[in-house]
């Protein structure tokens, strides 16, 4: 199944840093989020775009996660030439990642 199926995304970015919100739908999924979505997983799911490190940031309370990735907007607004410079379409990039179906879910 899709990430997308569990949560919802939103990015923000400074400069060439972007931030990717990942938000469960229920907290229910939080957990078995927490120990699948890795900073590492979301690294390699879009390397193509970020270079640097991915940290996450875990917020049980509102059942989110915050990944914050460097070196990945080509330098930022005023510097990429890429047609997404502020990474908005990251969001939806990684909710498009394949997940293993729980049995409980």
């Amino acid at each position: 199944m899709k990430l997308r199926k569990l949560a919802h995304s939103r990015t923000g970015d400074k400069g060439d840093t972007l931030n990717i919100s990942v938000i469960c739908y229920d907290s229910y999924h939080y957990e078995y989020l927490r120990q699948t979505l890795t900073a590492e997983r979301v690294k390699t799911h879009l390397q193509d775009v970020v270079l640097g490190d991915v940290v996450r940031y875990d917020l049980p309370n509102i059942a989110a996660f915050n990944f914050v990735a460097q070196h990945a907007l080509g330098g930022g607004v005023t510097r990429s030439l890429a047609l997404d410079a502020h990474g908005k379409s990251l969001s939806s990039a990684l909710l498009d990642l394949d997940l293993e179906d729980p049995k409980d879910i």
